[in-house]
């Protein structure tokens, strides 16, 4: 049973560290909406990496609307028992010091799963991919407990 805040803001961050994939929500400029799953890096529970091309339709969509709502959850578990962290963010492509900082952080939680380091020219014209940064506005979970809204407000990165 959770007993106190400072519980549930665990369960945030022990979901962001276990999991790997992330689904990022965007929208077009008239509002029509796409979910993609992607692989993440974060820091301080806060700013969310990832890889994409710039053509995909997502990264199309943060160029023009830079709203975004990120879930990251466990499909493994059994079906009652899930857990998730819903955040609320701002996306964009990064660039200057945002590229250099985030391509650390990534390239460190790539290299912690056996995939090769990143470096900055790993992302920037002429190759394909671009690194793009989510940050954080809110986060919630659910509350196991709380009925019927279950979903609580949480501060992973205190």
């Amino acid at each position: 049973m959770i007993e106190r805040r400072d519980d549930l803001d665990a369960v945030a961050r022990s979901i962001l560290d276990a999991n790997a994939y992330m689904t990022v929500g965007t929208a077009d400029r008239a509002g029509r909406p796409w979910v993609t799953p992607v692989y993440f890096a974060c820091a301080d529970y806060t700013d969310f990496y990832w890889v994409s091309s710039p053509e995909a339709r997502h990264s199309h969509n943060i160029a023009v609307r830079t709203e975004v709502a990120i879930v990251v959850f466990d499909s493994r578990v059994a079906v009652g028992d899930g857990q998730a962290v819903y955040v609320s963010a701002s996306a964009e492509e990064a660039t200057g010091l945002t590229l250099d900082e985030g391509v650390r952080v990534y390239s460190g939680r790539s290299e912690a799963h056996g995939v090769r380091p990143w470096a900055s020219d790993d992302v920037q014209p002429p190759q394909p991919y671009r690194l793009y940064r989510a940050v954080a506005t809110e986060h919630w979970v659910v509350h196991p407990d709380a009925h019927p809204n279950r979903r609580i407000r949480v501060q992973p990165g205190r």
